[in-house]
């Protein structure tokens, strides 16, 4: 230890004094001690430790979820077109509208349609009137030919007639039901429930003259899909999750998912995975999953940026520490801990996903370790610290 010999002005005051009255011939060796005599004696002593907030990780059973993000599509979305040609008599929604399935929207003139198929009735009356002429006189003449008063010949063409008759009755039975599809053509009716877009077409417009005419589009929102992608490390790590709990690809297929908008906190929105791709991307490396949520309330709409989340598994006992207590350096993260002897340590660790506030710690740690949690700029690695150790609330349990 460095020992400080100071004097304060008053004695070295009295020293000079003294030097010049009666010790002006002694030797120099003798005042040096004088002079080292007459001053006080002063110790270094070292400062206190810095105080610094420790608390030991957090231990609790918690599910690890596969994290991803996706888009939102329509359960089902189709584009209504004029299937007969004509001209638009009537819109029977208003423009963003929510219909039920077989209400009719649009209406294309249905007089001439409506003609066509009585003609085509008509001609199909008349076709079975002869078919049933020609059948008559089938049988009259297979008697006779029986009997032997007419030829072979003539009862020829007695079946002749009667199946000649019978592909015109058949004929003419198509042409009604073509007739009868064209009229039910001229009202375009709702597939299923859905909302209805803005009409793309006027009324009194000529429409499906050459090819369909797309008169406006149904979406339906309830159910809704959601598309996101797994990356191939994903992939192989829930098979083998999967494998080891014994699913199969139907029970995967049946997974809860969680989803949330970017606007929301956590992930309100619940549902089932229902379709995974037979094969990784190779050009991405990723593998491509859906979801089906329901949408009562239509909150979720086709093109949204969400946040998915897809439970995999279960752990007990998961240990867990601030995430502000985690720092990072070019050899990864790692968090400060207080040894036995208070001195700090930098301990490299594995992290895994986050919970809230809270990361999760995969290796690194142990359960009574020490970590720092606040102070952390006054924690030096190798120096000792005055450790004081965060209270936390005791949760309450609800009733």
């Amino acid at each position: 230890m460095r020992i400080v010999r100071a004097c304060s002005p008053k004695q070295w005051h009295r020293i000079v004094r003294m030097q010049h009255g009666i010790f002006v011939r002694a030797a120099s060796v003798g005042l040096a001690g004088l002079v080292l005599s007459g001053c006080e004696q002063n110790t270094f002593v070292a400062p206190p430790p810095q105080k610094v907030e420790v608390a030991v990780p957090t231990q609790r059973s918690m599910t690890r979820f596969l994290d991803a993000t996706g888009n939102t599509s329509p359960f089902n979305s189709v584009d209504l077109v004029a299937r007969v040609q004509g001209f638009l008599q009537s819109i029977n929604y208003q423009d963003g509208s929510f219909v039920k399935k077989g209400t009719t929207l649009f209406t294309i003139e249905p007089e001439t349609y409506q003609l066509k198929l009585q003609q085509a009735q008509a001609a199909q009356t008349g076709a079975e009137a002869s078919t049933k002429q020609a059948e008559a006189d089938f049988k009259r003449q297979s008697d006779l030919v029986a009997r032997q008063v007419i030829s072979q010949a003539t009862l020829d063409q007695s079946t002749s007639a009667r199946e000649n008759a019978q592909a015109n009755l058949q004929q003419a039975q198509i042409n009604t039901k073509i007739a009868a599809v064209n009229v039910g053509y001229t009202n375009v009716t709702a597939p299923f429930d859905g909302i209805v877009s803005t009409h793309l077409v006027s009324v009194g417009e000529l429409v499906g003259v050459s090819s369909p005419t797309q008169l406006a589009t149904i979406v339906q929102l309830d159910p809704i899909y959601v598309n996101f992608s797994v990356s191939e490390q994903d992939v192989l790590r829930v098979r083998e999750e999967a494998r080891r709990r014994g699913l199969t690809v139907n029970d995967l297929r049946q997974l809860p998912i969680e989803v949330g908008l970017q606007t929301e906190t956590g992930y309100p929105h619940k549902g089932n995975l229902d379709y995974v791709a037979p094969s990784v991307d190779a050009s991405t490396g990723t593998l491509l999953v859906r979801g089906r949520l329901p949408n009562p309330d239509r909150a979720l709409l086709p093109g949204f940026y969400v946040r998915v989340r897809v439970p995999i598994d279960q752990q007990t006992n998961a240990l867990l520490v601030p995430d502000s207590a985690l720092g990072s350096d070019q050899a990864g993260r790692y968090v400060l801990v207080v040894n036995a002897d208070n001195v700090v340590e930098q301990r490299k660790v594995v992290t895994g996903p986050l919970d809230v506030d809270l990361r999760v710690i995969e290796s690194g740690l142990k359960p009574d370790d020490r970590v720092i949690v606040a102070g952390l700029l006054r924690a030096i690695p190798g120096q000792k610290v005055d450790p004081q150790l965060r209270k936390t609330e005791t949760p309450t349990a609800t009733k």
